[in-house]
């Protein structure tokens, strides 16, 4: 799995930043988006009722990531001694290493990895480095409708036969994320490496994408667009398009993230209670490769108390906070032993498919241009779904558009 770059990647940017405040303690700032799944502030105030002479305050973004991205480069470049232990979409770590932003996570700041899925830990290190920790994590998955298929299939050839059954119901057959957007890239790159393909080398610059496997991925969506197993519809959905679908009823497949089975095991809205589970996502052979999703957590170079931000961290990881990221939030865990928790496997069955689908997952890719590898796998995708352009100019595109970022940084 290249999920970091190596050390021929050149690892982060150095810090004279880097050597200060290593061993300084006292009050702290975490930074995040918005706190929608309302688990943020009760792990700040447990936190905070131990650690009385080490406060973390909670400061809360947008709920847009752009606009988070943003927030934090901006304060980064002031150099903003408040912004101490940030949250960090798992695509930002590579830029944001590259720049110098992230304090290494060794020696004395270390991270405790022991229990925790090797995924969640390697999408956090560039370079051959550790810059994040986890802190969620996430991982598609596949619905199917279980009054209509007995059992999920395993394979992308044998879910485009199961169409049929669809097209006899009168209902679309399988829909992921295809709008021109993030979800673009991740149903794309998934698509691509459950194939046996890949879009940059371990460096994170390299482009690996015009390949024949990475052809037979791509083409696998082309051709179910165009022969209406992925409904015409599809090339507008976001996530949630695709849950509404699949709540009404109307389609047999969705691939989507794990926030959807309890929307659609419990709202009332729902015509599918009941009637659906979970299985991994389908590759070429067997079990597909997910995008891995989620949240990391970094610290600034620019903090003034590494030691307590350092410790705040660290107990994010341990097996209680964890537990109720998951309970209080439905967020997924980085603690590999809550998946295989027999009370947590009741309350929330789709976990042994997700510990699944991250343990297979690949991230997207490592690169400290992400911005530009994501729009030129996100353009040339969409185009080659739409008939814009054929499999193999679009990879070929693809190509070009990432090696044009990288040399040009």
């Amino acid at each position: 799995m290249a999920a970091c770059g190596g050390d021929d990647a050149g690892g982060g940017a150095e810090n004279s930043a880097f050597e200060e405040n290593l061993d300084s303690r006292g009050p702290i700032t975490y930074v995040q988006g918005k706190d929608n799944s309302g688990v943020a502030q009760p792990l700040v105030d447990k936190w905070n009722a131990e650690h009385p002479d080490e406060q973390v305050t909670l400061k809360e973004q947008t709920d847009e990531a752009d606009q988070q991205h943003d927030d934090l480069v901006r304060n980064f470049d002031a150099q903003n001694e408040d912004y101490d232990v940030v949250s960090v979409d798992v695509i930002w770590t590579a830029e944001f290493a590259a720049k110098g932003y992230l304090q290494p996570l060794e020696g004395d700041l270390a991270i405790n990895t022991d229990g925790l899925l090797a995924p969640t830990v390697e999408q956090g290190a560039y370079g051959g480095k550790q810059y994040t920790s986890p802190y969620a994590s996430d991982g598609g998955m596949l619905y199917y409708r279980t009054d209509l298929v007995k059992e999920p299939p395993t394979t992308w050839d044998e879910m485009m036969e199961m169409c049929s059954i669809a097209k006899k119901e009168n209902i679309g057959c399988y829909a992921g994320q295809f709008q021109k957007y993030e979800g673009m890239t991740v149903n794309a790159s998934e698509a691509i490496n459950g194939a046996g393909g890949s879009i940059v080398g371990e460096d994170g610059k390299t482009p690996t994408v015009d390949s024949p496997e990475a052809a037979e991925g791509l083409g696998n969506l082309v051709e179910a667009y165009e022969n209406g197993n992925i409904p015409k519809e599809a090339i507008t959905y976001t996530e949630e398009e695709g849950r509404i679908k699949f709540e009404e009823g109307k389609l047999l497949f969705l691939r989507n993230w794990p926030y959807v089975y309890g929307l659609a095991a419990t709202e009332a809205s729902s015509k599918v209670k009941g009637k659906f589970d979970v299985a991994p996502l389908p590759g070429t052979d067997g079990v597909g490769a997910s995008a891995l999703g989620g949240h990391n957590v970094g610290i600034s170079a620019y903090s003034d108390n590494k030691a307590t931000a350092i410790d705040f961290v660290n107990f994010i990881l341990e097996e209680e906070q964890q537990r109720f990221l998951l309970t209080k939030g439905s967020l997924a865990p980085a603690l590999e032993s809550l998946y295989t928790d027999e009370a947590l496997v009741k309350e929330f069955p789709y976990l042994p498919v997700l510990l699944e689908s991250i343990q297979n997952a690949v991230p997207r890719p490592i690169s400290p241009f992400y911005p530009a590898v994501t729009k030129a796998i996100q353009d040339n995708a969409y185009a080659a779904m739409k008939g814009e352009t054929d499999v193999e100019t679009a990879l070929s595109d693809m190509s070009d558009a990432i090696g044009s970022a990288s040399s040009s940084q």
